[in-house]
């Protein structure tokens, strides 16, 4: 059931038709193996704190529960813990709302510890947002008046606080996964491997290309969240250069705040890229308002900045304590035609194999503020199309701020070379009579600071 408000509520959701998100709230069902034996759109005119819906509304989907037997009914809207409730008990039937239905995707996709870990710990916090009020076995026992609490309510006071233990354990042991990953990035950062992330829609073709692109033989099916744990494989560009490619989890219009939170330690391999790959499905009618949902996560982990500050880097990524207090969703979004990007970003036009693409493209090329922003690069990961062309892009974007030299390092000064190794790529070396020729590929900043650590060192 997808609520539809009117107003400003809905001059908010411009981009998406009604249908459209309609239809996207049954591919999140059939995605964890429900049949939708029913599926409409509720006008609202105003919204019930009780119950979202109407009382005629609420009637006429009671009588259709009764009719169909569901299993569950969906709500394609946040419900309040109060709502929740109450829809159950005048529903008779068990109720599931967006972000719900969106744990419950995720809880059946994690296969790592790492992702189940991560999918607890929001299933968890999005508990514990709702404990008071919303549990009927606990409401039931309470007695007395006025501050007076009966039994129930200590039950209540106990689960809230083994909730809370759970969720402290969750992070601590997420914290650990984090500088692990932190060990691995400071090890790849030493052998001068740039990492480049996927990031795209859900079902956008991301982990079809990273197949595509590294021989990797990762699930890549059409649904929804078919990639949850992320893959990294090491790939060699023509020019000899190596990165890492990492593929990462979809995102989703409305993303529960909770998931961006608790997949913080995965989603850090973006935070973490020297180049992201936005992977865009331009046969989606749709496409426009996903590249909106996309570039808003990007700017909640700290990836995207807005043009008012555009030399500011996003502060440094640090463990948060264990149990910091939640942030708002409406505290870290702006509206996200006033993003720009920070770091590198490629558009990848993917499925262009589609005919429906075609249309899309031609009115993106026409759009006058686009060509300012992003790079873009059109492909089929199917077909194979223009992935040459992409990995040229890839290519040229990571060079920027580079320059291959030709050096005569000195052997007294054989320090350099360790320090070359570890802060450059080192493409060839050889030694000759006076000290070792290595032909590097060095960032303007390192090669800058090698001149005065080694002043020795000279160019051939």
């Amino acid at each position: 059931m997808l609520p539809r408000e009117r107003g400003k509520a809905a001059a908010r959701a411009i981009g998406r038709t009604a249908d459209d998100k309609l239809s996207e709230a049954i591919s999140l069902t059939e995605a964890i193996g429900l049949e939708v034996t029913a599926a409409a759109t509720v006008n609202l005119s105003t919204i019930r704190p009780s119950t979202l819906i109407g009382t005629g509304t609420l009637k006429d989907w009671h009588d259709r529960a009764h009719f169909d037997y569901p299993s569950v009914i969906i709500f394609n809207a946040v419900l309040t813990p109060v709502q929740h409730r109450n829809l159950e008990r005048e529903l008779e039937a068990k109720v599931l709302d967006r972000t719900a239905l969106i744990l419950e995707i995720f809880g059946e996709r994690a296969q790592t510890r790492e992702g189940r870990l991560q999918v607890e710990l929001a299933a968890l916090t999005f508990q514990r947002s709702r404990l008071v009020r919303s549990w009927t076995h606990l409401e039931r026992q309470r007695g007395g008046a006025g501050f007076m609490g009966g039994p129930g309510e200590s039950q209540l006071e106990l689960d809230r606080r083994m909730l809370l233990e759970r969720i402290d354990k969750l992070k601590r042991d997420l914290q650990d996964v984090r500088r692990t990953r932190g060990l691995h990035r400071a090890a790849r950062e030493r052998q001068g491997a740039h990492v480049v992330a996927l990031v795209g829609y859900t079902n956008a073709g991301k982990s079809t290309l990273f197949n595509a692109l590294t021989g990797a033989d990762i699930l890549a099916k059409d649904m929804l969240f078919a990639t949850l744990d992320p893959t990294l494989r090491r790939l060699r560009l023509k020019s000899g250069r190596e990165l890492v490619l990492a593929d990462t989890v979809g995102f989703i219009s409305d993303l529960p705040h909770e998931l961006v939170d608790a997949f913080r330690a995965t989603l850090e391999e973006v935070i973490e890229a020297d180049l992201i790959l936005h992977v865009r499905d331009a046969s989606n009618p749709e496409w426009d308002a996903q590249k909106r949902d996309v570039l808003e996560v990007l700017r909640s982990l700290g990836r995207m900045d807005t043009p008012e500050e555009p030399d500011r880097l996003p502060p440094p990524i640090q463990d948060p304590p264990v149990d910091p207090d939640l942030e708002s969703p409406e505290a870290r979004t702006v509206p996200a035609d006033t993003l720009v990007d920070v770091i590198p970003v490629i558009e990848v036009w993917n499925k262009i194999d589609h005919a429906e693409a075609a249309t899309n493209m031609a009115d993106a090329e026409h759009d006058p503020d686009f060509d300012a922003l992003f790079a873009v690069s059109q492909t089929s990961a199917v077909t194979g199309e223009g992935l040459d062309q992409l990995l040229a892009t890839i290519d040229e974007a990571l060079s920027d701020g580079e320059q291959d030299l030709e050096l005569l390092v000195p052997y007294a000064a054989g320090a350099a070379m360790a320090w070359l190794h570890e802060f450059s790529n080192v493409l060839a070396h050889d030694n000759v009579e006076e000290g070792t020729r290595a032909t590097v590929r060095i960032s303007d900043d390192d090669w800058g600071k090698l001149q005065k650590r080694f002043p020795s060192i000279s160019t051939v």
